[in-house]
């Protein structure tokens, strides 16, 4: 039996068709969606192929604000959801616009990564060892201001492009022009492509707290797909949902984008009551002068309520002065 009648041995018996997943064509986006397309034929029996999508933020090297922040990585990805090109997509969580896009639903949030931030240095330093005046790369607003906020005198620099091209500006970790002492990026990443060995710090997120959704996936389909939604419901993991949906109501009360100097990070536990959510958020001005912190609280069933209330407090206490002090 060649490789083709065993998929559609496969096909006939899940009862349905080869599931087109949507993806960016990045190696992180594409070893996360296959991931994905991994779980859901284990689950179900269908399979699944990836098609690549490019994106605006994909074509530009500008940096994310200047693109117009939220959504340049997923806008392409979900018209061809919503033509019908492909059935599901995969995004990075954090990469979504807060508000709901009209005709699909995130039908699945799987079980989340390490949310937290790694540095990755040369000589193998920690962020309390780079001496003052080391260059630091990252490309997010929220990282850009919580470093300066730690007054290590450390000089942070822009930076955009793929998992490997950051880590080519630290010497030694990997191929690049090495001008750089260190770099910032989301942990989930480096481990979901095998690059953690190059991490010289988890970051506490006490010193860094890390983005709403960060080292979540968000699963997506459109909301007429009754099959598809079915299939990929069996993904879902209610903590990871829980935690997210608090992170980004938070966002979303701010009314903020990725691309502000808002962090926010939910953890379950257990209660007196049973599980209990425990949300922290922050507020941080770019140029790391002031910030106000916070936290909340309550049963995982009131994770929304949870993050509109610390974000209630937030403005209350200055944040829409913070996120308004440029850098």
């Amino acid at each position: 039996m060649t490789a083709t009648d065993a998929q559609a041995v496969a096909t006939a018996a899940s009862g349905g068709a080869v599931l087109r997943l949507g993806t960016r064509a990045s190696e992180l986006a594409r070893t996360q969606s296959q991931t994905v397309a991994d779980a859901i034929t284990a689950a179900t029996g269908v399979p699944v192929e990836l098609v690549l999508i490019s994106t605006e933020g994909d074509r530009s090297s500008a940096a994310i604000t200047q693109l117009g922040g939220t959504g340049v990585f997923v806008a392409a990805i979900r018209r061809a959801l919503l033509d019908g090109e492909v059935d599901l997509a995969v995004h990075s969580y954090k990469d979504l616009p807060t508000a709901p896009e009209p005709g699909l639903i995130l039908a699945a949030v799987p079980a989340r990564e390490d949310p937290r931030d790694a540095l990755v240095a040369r000589d193998g330093l920690t962020l309390g060892e780079l001496p003052a005046g080391s260059r630091v790369g990252t490309g997010a607003p929220r990282r850009v201001a919580q470093l300066r906020a730690l007054g290590l005198g450390l000089e942070i620099v822009p930076i955009r492009g793929n998992v490997d091209t950051r880590l080519g500006r630290v010497p030694g970790a990997a191929e690049g022009p090495g001008d750089l002492d260190a770099v910032v990026l989301a942990r989930a990443g480096l481990s979901r492509i095998g690059r953690l060995a190059k991490v010289t710090e988890t970051l506490d997120p006490l010193q860094v707290l890390p983005a709403p959704a960060q080292g979540a996936l968000a699963v997506e389909c459109r909301t007429s797909d009754a099959r598809t939604r079915e299939l990929l419901g069996r993904l879902e993991d209610a903590t990871t949902r829980a935690c997210v949906v608090a992170e980004r109501a938070t966002l979303a009360a701010l009314e903020a984008g990725c691309s502000a100097p808002v962090a926010a990070y939910a953890e379950v536990a257990e209660g007196e009551a049973g599980p209990e959510l425990f949300l922290r958020a922050s507020v941080t001005a770019i140029d790391g002068s002031d910030g106000v912190r916070g936290s909340v609280t309550g049963p995982m069933a009131d994770a929304a309520a949870l993050g509109r209330a610390l974000a209630d407090e937030l403005l209350d206490r200055g944040a829409p002065e913070l996120m308004a002090v440029g850098g």
